[in-house]
């Protein structure tokens, strides 16, 4: 008998995010996964829009997962909304309420709350072009591994 290889399924939190970023998408913004902010940060989702928005969006896959990692309120001056994003069977009642809440699976998510300072919130100028920069850059570094894998960077 022949044994099928044992290949690794895709990570749960990068399901999480293709929904998360399918959602997105459907409401104008283009997206990046695992984008690195000038602070040093990595935020899990972020999306800009042709406005010029920015949504950051933390995936938590567990209760674990939000309870070690506490680094969310740093997110907060690189958008102008932030959102947190689990699966449905995540416990809601521990996530704070100033932020804004997304279910998401593999397919998709929806809006359960959203993102409370949205009317009042908006970056500096000098802010929100640095992020933008560095959001095209990263886009642009992205295509082009992909277009030539071989090329060094």
């Amino acid at each position: 008998m022949i044994e099928a290889p044992d290949i690794p399924g895709p990570d749960p939190e990068e399901l999480l995010a293709r929904g998360v970023s399918r959602m997105l998408q459907a409401l104008g913004y283009s997206c990046l996964s695992q984008f690195t902010l000038r602070s040093g940060r990595r935020a899990d989702v972020i999306g800009l829009n042709r406005k010029g928005h920015l949504v950051i969006v933390e995936i938590k896959r567990s209760l674990a997962d939000f309870r070690s990692d506490r680094k969310w309120p740093d997110y907060l001056d690189y958008c102008d909304a932030f959102y947190f994003a689990v699966p449905r069977d995540f416990p809601l009642d521990v996530l704070p309420e100033e932020t804004g809440l997304m279910l998401a699976d593999r397919y998709g998510a929806e809006t359960l709350r959203a993102w409370p300072a949205a009317e009042g919130n908006s970056l500096h100028a000098s802010r929100r072009k640095e992020v933008t920069l560095r959001f095209a850059t990263a886009a642009a570094a992205r295509l082009h591994r992909l277009l030539d894998p071989e090329a060094t960077l």
